[in-house]
């Protein structure tokens, strides 16, 4: 029987909203993601403390993760490929809210390591699987906006991380935070099950191969890798440092810090989403999608130039002001530098794509983890935080000097 054709294009419109409201519902698992994630580092002092760790003691446990996210990355984004994006992201979310739990049992610098590895391995197929995501449910303009969303799940774990796991560490102590995150990721697993089910994605037609040597042979996936390690060291810095530079430079106590310490991730959200509506607009005034990505990360990297003056920063609160504008840029970048391997290289191969980016992010993780451990305690945080204010930039220089994203 023929649909009439405004009782079809009701059914589109309708099938578009309620697409847009399951990704939403699995934007939910990036925000468990990374309160798994950022719950470490909201409670660094403490453990810190309890088991005499040094700067650059804390800073290997970050490598331990940033170590195994950067090496499963790749083979996360192959998986969830070949099998499909329901069954991979369930095993993955089960498998970190398993490391997240076993967390708050350790004994030593040795348990963390292990737990925050295993958490590393885990959650690389977290940002794959968002983009496999994005790729299946909505429209090429749409993509950046659709990172933005997700940017949103991860500012929403950041936000609530400090807040949550301060108050259940002053109330139950620092081990019961890590098993309440965990938690919340083993009960999202039959949420997403449930809920994909009713708006399956749309199928990928006429590729059927995960990724080809074609592929890795492409100069501009080892650009695009290369230019998102360099625009993500402030991002690395922050969410791993950021309590401890309120504590250490402010003399703040925990408790104090967490009431800063959540305005930066939702600085980042806004970010995020001013970065994809940016790329929208451009897109729709007939921008090629690629360069519509490159001018807003062009404009993310200057602001981010007025970061450089955070070491003079008088009191904490300035001191939220100028990390938040540092996450507001790097997250409008973000969200563009994740969309161009979506619009280079299409849905069959949309997993692996993204997973190159994460693994980048991973690498230079591990190196910058004990690197900036020993510069703070040689020289302190004023070299880390006016670097980081320049990386940015450099990543568009690679990008226009490259011509990628032309």
């Amino acid at each position: 029987m023929t649909v009439p054709v405004n009782q079809a294009g009701a059914q589109v419109d309708e099938a578009a909203r309620y697409r847009w409201g399951v990704l939403a519902v699995f934007v939910l698992s990036t925000a468990i993601n990374y309160l798994d994630r950022a719950t470490l580092s909201a409670l660094a002092p403490v453990l810190m403390g309890e088991f005499h760790l040094s700067n650059a003691q804390y800073g290997l446990i970050g490598s331990a993760f940033s170590l195994t996210y950067a090496a499963s990355a790749p083979f996360a984004g192959l998986l969830i490929d070949r099998i499909g994006l329901n069954r991979a992201i369930s095993f993955a979310v089960g498998l970190w809210s398993c490391a997240g739990i076993v967390t708050g049992l350790t004994s030593g610098l040795g348990g963390l390591v292990g737990c925050r590895a295993v958490l590393g391995a885990a959650e690389a197929a977290g940002i794959p699987a968002a983009g496999k995501a994005i790729h299946q449910y909505l429209r090429p303009g749409e993509r950046a906006l659709g990172n933005a969303v997700n940017q949103a799940g991860v500012s929403l774990g950041s936000v609530i991380a400090p807040l949550l796991a301060t108050w259940i560490a002053l109330r139950s102590g620092w081990r019961h935070a890590f098993v309440v995150t965990g938690v919340l990721g083993l009960a999202w697993i039959p949420l997403w099950i449930w809920v994909s089910r009713r708006a399956p994605a749309t199928p990928v037609r006429g590729q059927h191969r995960v990724a080809d040597a074609a592929m890795l042979r492409d100069r501009r996936l080892w650009v695009f890798a290369a230019a998102n390690a360099l625009s993500m060291v402030g991002y690395f810095f922050w969410f791993f440092w950021t309590s401890k530079y309120m504590v250490d430079v402010y003399r703040l106590t925990l408790q104090q810090a967490a009431w800063y310490v959540w305005i930066p991730p939702v600085f980042a959200c806004c970010g995020g989403f001013l970065g994809g509506w940016l790329s929208l607009r451009l897109v729709e005034r007939g921008v090629a999608a690629p360069a519509a990505r490159f001018r807003v990360c062009l404009a993310a990297g200057v602001v981010a130039l007025a970061t450089a003056a955070l070491p003079w920063a008088p009191t904490p609160g300035w001191a939220s002001a100028g990390i938040s504008l540092s996450i507001f840029a790097v997250a409008a970048f973000s969200v563009n530098m994740y969309t161009l391997p979506l619009d280079t290289f299409g849905a069959a191969a949309a997993g692996f794509a993204i997973s190159i980016l994460v693994s980048s992010y991973g690498a230079i993780s591990t190196v910058l983890g004990p690197a900036i451990g020993a510069v703070i305690d040689a020289h302190g945080y004023s070299p880390v935080t006016v670097a980081v204010a320049f990386t940015p930039l450099a990543a568009c220089a690679l990008l226009w000097f490259t011509r990628s994203t032309r």
